[in-house]
């Protein structure tokens, strides 16, 4: 049960980043907000590491870490590309499928959920899917373009989730720190590309050092429910469910209004997640 707690705790936290990294983005370019954000969270991870004092135990994780950072880091670079010239209504949830691509590894590496788990990961997925899909219009021709970076966020996201999960197996703590030195290089040459403005607010930066420190705590929480043994093919549905949170304090905090299926869509993904608890 500890492992799927800490993998729903993943997927909350991660949901609660994105919110407020998404209000933020309202204000300051999308890089800024990555790359502040990033640092921050490397800071966070960094003092932990110091704390522990110790080198990491495998000296293979932190190639499987970093690789994880750098591939998590297009992932979301492809999302934003996505979101930005595709139908969001579209791209949204094709990049919520990413939470296929840990079951199946899981699933092929010799994983065996009970029955009524694999019902809960069913439901959890579509549930997802359905929850990310924003209202708009679904005639007219949708870009093929945006529509095909949305498949290479889910591909290369279910990969970092799979590799996080392999990383956090060997050590939790040193996985996360080499996540985020791959994420923060990438973001940095992207920065260095493109020359967004950094100038920002106090409380602007305060806002996104909580973003920060949220999303590596997130990081972390699913690689110790990786070191606790958990099941990939369950934990990473859980920590996928952040989509749902997303868009429940985008009702509760912004008081959006739902459409019905996103409302069907947290229903079956709470369904699912007590399926997968139940089992």
């Amino acid at each position: 049960m500890l492992p799927l707690l800490l993998a729903a705790g993943s997927g909350i936290g991660w949901g609660t980043a994105d919110f407020m990294g998404g209000l933020a983005a309202r204000r300051l370019p999308l890089l800024t907000v990555s790359l502040v954000s990033q640092a921050a969270g490397a800071v966070f991870i960094l003092i932990l590491v110091l704390v522990r004092g110790t080198g990491a135990e495998e000296t293979a994780v932190l190639g499987v870490g970093l690789v994880a950072g750098v591939i998590g880091g297009l992932g979301l670079l492809a999302l934003y590309r996505a979101l930005a010239i595709g139908p969001m209504s579209i791209v949204a949830p094709t990049a919520a499928l990413s939470a296929a691509v840990p079951v199946a590894w899981g699933l092929l590496r010799g994983e065996r959920p009970e029955p009524i788990q694999y019902v809960g990961v069913a439901l959890a997925v579509a549930g997802i899917v359905l929850a990310a899909r924003t209202p708009g219009e679904q005639g007219g021709n949708p870009h093929r373009r945006g529509i095909a970076y949305g498949l290479v966020a889910a591909v290369t996201l279910g990969a970092f989730v799979a590799l996080l999960d392999e990383a956090g197996r060997s050590d939790p703590l040193w996985a996360v720190m080499m996540v985020r030195v791959g994420a923060l290089t990438l973001m940095t040459i992207a920065v260095i590309a493109t020359r967004p403005s950094l100038r920002m607010r106090r409380r602007d930066g305060a806002r996104l050092g909580a973003v920060g420190v949220i999303d590596n705590g997130s990081n972390l929480l699913f690689a110790l429910a990786a070191d606790a043994g958990g099941l990939l093919a369950l934990t990473s549905v859980l920590a996928s469910l952040y989509p749902v949170s997303t868009v429940l304090l985008a009702r509760w905090v912004l008081r959006e209004r739902l459409a019905r299926h996103q409302v069907a869509g947290v229903a079956a993904a709470l369904a699912g997640l007590a399926l997968i608890a139940a089992g």
